[in-house]
């Protein structure tokens, strides 16, 4: 219920073997971009008009952003459905990249700055560190050019109780970070590769 008010979602969460080792594939987004020099794995918005599902919007954008085709990719299936606190929902989906080195790939350079992988024995021993900050609501703004205030939830006019007329809430939203040779991985690339490390270790 209430799917369809959050920014929906896929990516795909890459294996690679590379020199008989096993290794999960990374990407940093074009500085241009939203959320630009930031880790990531490949993937973006459900688009309606080109995805039956969620599966077929991290398979094309895949492609999109690296140049790997349908064929190249072994789907394993999907991991748990990720809904942020910033009404962005994820489906991440577990693949095997067959592709012999990373030179393979086409990297489209309006999206992606650089890849790079981390083997599958250096994830499984990683530490991750967490942090937290406060979210609260707020139903009214000050425009910060003429410091008029706006009302976005009138809380008053609908004769709710009176802490709904200012700020409220105190909740604390949990935000993981992994230190990694390339940057920091974190917030939902870091949440989804905690979830894959755990089915690595069961």
């Amino acid at each position: 219920m209430g799917r369809e008010d959050y920014f929906q979602s896929a990516v795909l969460v890459p294996l690679i073997q590379l020199e008989e080792s096993w290794h999960l594939l990374f990407q940093v987004r074009a500085a241009n971009i939203r959320q630009g020099d930031e880790i990531c794995f490949p993937g973006g918005g459900f688009d309606p008009d080109k995805d039956r599902s969620f599966q077929d919007t991290a398979l094309r954008e895949t492609y999109e952003e690296l140049g790997i085709k349908r064929e190249s990719i072994e789907l394993l299936g999907p991991l748990d459905t990720l809904i942020t606190p910033m009404d962005v929902l994820v489906e991440p989906y577990l693949a095997i990249l067959h592709i012999s080195s990373l030179s393979e790939m086409e990297i489209s350079r309006d999206e992606v700055a650089s890849i790079f992988t981390i083997p599958l024995d250096e994830l499984e021993v990683l530490s991750f560190e967490n942090y937290q900050v406060r979210m609260e609501m707020h139903p009214f703004s000050i425009n910060p050019e003429d410091g008029r205030k706006e009302i976005h939830f009138p809380g008053r006019d609908l004769n709710l109780p009176e802490r709904y007329h200012d700020s409220w809430g105190n909740q604390m939203h949990n935000i993981l970070a992994y230190r990694s040779h390339a940057g920091t991985i974190w917030g939902i690339t870091a949440r989804i590769l905690k979830e894959f490390i755990t089915l690595l270790q069961e």
